[in-house]
């Protein structure tokens, strides 16, 4: 829905449809947050199980992507620099063995998997990078909506 910019007294503003604010559940004398790249809904924001489907959404589009060769490298890459600039914690010593190790089931597992460890270890996946930034802006827009 395309909103038109209006002149509101001294200040510039929206209408916003009432058909829009009742899908919020936000009423007159509601309150709603101004983002970087948004208004939604005071408070509104992603669920635990959002950003979980949003990290396994990553990590399918960087396999569907790359090989299991590239990913190791720059996930290695990454924990390399992060290492040196002193941003270490325990789930990279994890992440590290992970990526050394030779078996792709290994990896895929940590990448794709729904137990409580791949869920954990996708909090701090080393793989960041590898998509392209546009891609990652449209998953993170789809999640959100």
């Amino acid at each position: 829905m395309k909103l038109k910019i209006r002149k509101i007294g001294n200040s510039l503003g929206v209408i916003i449809p009432k058909s829009a604010l009742d899908n919020w559940g936000v009423a007159e004398g509601g309150r709603l947050d101004l983002r970087e790249d948004r208004i939604v809904p005071a408070g509104a924001g992603l669920t635990k199980a959002d950003l979980n489907e949003l990290r396994l959404e990553r990590a399918l589009a960087i396999l569907r992507r790359f090989t299991p060769r590239e990913i190791r490298a720059k996930g290695l890459a990454n924990l390399h620099r992060w290492k040196a600039s002193g941003a270490w914690s325990a789930a990279y010593d994890e992440w590290k063995a992970i990526l050394e190790d030779p078996d792709d089931g290994r990896l895929f597992a940590a990448m794709l998997g729904r137990d409580e460890d791949s869920v954990r270890l996708r909090q701090s996946a080393p793989y960041v990078g590898l998509l392209p930034q546009e891609l990652v802006r449209e998953m993170n827009e789809k999640i959100a909506a």
